[in-house]
């Protein structure tokens, strides 16, 4: 299955931010494509926290972990919305880069989702985590059962921040329908 193309471009504004050694977040793991992605990124000297609510997510991403020999990853079995609790006091204001692709687990359950409640928790926290310039993307997806209201929720909240800290957009998508896939981009410059 070929990757959607925002999640490249999700990609691409990532490796602009993000470099040997850093730390970064993968605040919903899924099947771990994005947790692996960040890691290579950083590279051995580097670090990944990945958060995931679904057993299944944290086994699939350990195995890929695995099956790729890399192990600069602490996998934790809770809400993102618990993040910064989570995540060590020392790596606090050092996060270089926190990825959210919401919606389900591919292949998992459907009914299991991200809900604009925790996500928008996980996003403040995700601002407080990050270092100067530091960048958030967020990959929402409109078009599933309440999908829609919490990709509302994200481009509001986006919309709220302080501009003297933060820039927010919008990356445009080429399939141009209110189901289509959303990629906000977030990056800290204070």
């Amino acid at each position: 299955m070929q990757r959607i193309s925002l999640v490249n471009s999700a990609h691409t504004f990532i490796k602009e931010n993000l470099h040997l050694g850093d730390i970064a977040i993968d605040a919903t793991v899924g099947n771990g494509h994005d947790t692996l992605f960040l890691a290579q990124q950083v590279g051995a000297l580097g670090l990944v926290f990945g958060f995931d609510i679904q057993p299944a997510a944290i086994e699939a991403t350990q195995l890929k972990f695995r099956l790729a020999g890399m192990d600069n990853l602490t996998l934790i079995e809770a809400s993102h919305a618990s993040m910064s609790d989570q995540i060590p006091h020392l790596y606090h204001g050092k996060i270089n880069a926190v990825m959210f692709n919401l919606g389900y687990l591919p292949g998992g359950n459907k009914t299991i989702i991200t809900r604009s409640d925790s996500t928008l928790v996980a996003l403040t926290s995700a601002c407080q985590l990050l270092s100067n310039q530091g960048i958030i993307t967020v990959m929402a997806y409109p078009g599933h059962t309440g999908g829609d209201l919490e990709t509302d929720s994200v481009n509001t909240w986006c919309e709220h921040l302080d501009k003297q800290q933060f820039t927010c957009h919008q990356v445009p998508n080429p399939e141009d329908k209110p189901s289509a896939p959303k990629l906000f981009i977030v990056q800290k410059h204070t």
